[in-house]
């Protein structure tokens, strides 16, 4: 990448964009909402079951004007989701004042491994082990998403609700590969620990994006 644009980049005046859609919300508090998402490339975390890898390699994605990327988005949708990758990669300052100057909400779904850059209404965290979130991220999130890959993330994801306000909301989620054995589990344990909710990946039962 030229250094000039790398610039931009690193200024969150252009920002490497893997793709952009209008969709519905699959996951999550706000599932079954029309929502425009814009995945932006760049991940250093590294889970092992992330079903966007291609996500992880910034400079497989286009740095695109940020400009650009909030006028197109406003076209479809007042509902906004970033996502990745990871997105607090990037400096989300000029995105995010970009869609509350027209009055959109925006959305992000987050490791929460970098500072919390940008204005958001709702912030979706899901941790992860190998890269736990910052303390800022776990204060201010909305909801917390924790992925049920196998038995011992039910105790992660325990050390992680510790960790978020009292008013976050708290979600388990199977991860995809494995739902067909981690479903009953999670639903037992929602059951005896009412805390917590079911989140699953709807848009996928919904063949959708």
């Amino acid at each position: 990448m030229k250094e000039s644009i790398q610039k931009l980049v690193n200024a969150g005046k252009m920002l490497p964009l893997m793709e952009e859609f209008y969709t519905i919300q699959g996951e999550g508090y706000h599932k079954g909402t029309a929502a425009y998402f814009i995945r932006i490339g760049g991940c250093d975390v590294g889970c092992h079951w992330c079903d966007v890898k291609e996500s992880w390699n910034a400079n497989l994605h286009p740095p695109t004007d940020t400009d650009s990327i909030v006028e197109n988005a406003l076209r479809y949708s007042n509902v906004i989701v970033v996502t990745g990758g990871e997105p607090l990669t990037w400096d989300m300052t000029l995105l995010t004042s970009g869609f509350k100057d027209k009055g959109a909400q925006t959305h992000i779904e987050t490791s929460g491994a970098y500072p919390l850059t940008g204005v958001w209404d709702w912030i979706c965290l899901s941790p992860k082990k190998v890269k736990l979130p910052r303390k800022e991220v776990y204060l201010k999130a909305n909801e917390l998403k924790c992925i049920i890959y196998n038995n011992n993330d039910f105790l992660f994801a325990e050390e992680q609700a510790d960790k978020v306000s009292e008013d976050c909301i708290l979600y388990l989620q199977p991860e995809w590969s494995m739902r067909e054995k981690m479903i009953p589990l999670i639903v037992d344990y929602v059951m005896e620990n009412p805390k917590w909710k079911v989140s699953l990946q709807t848009h996928k039962y919904l063949n959708i994006p």
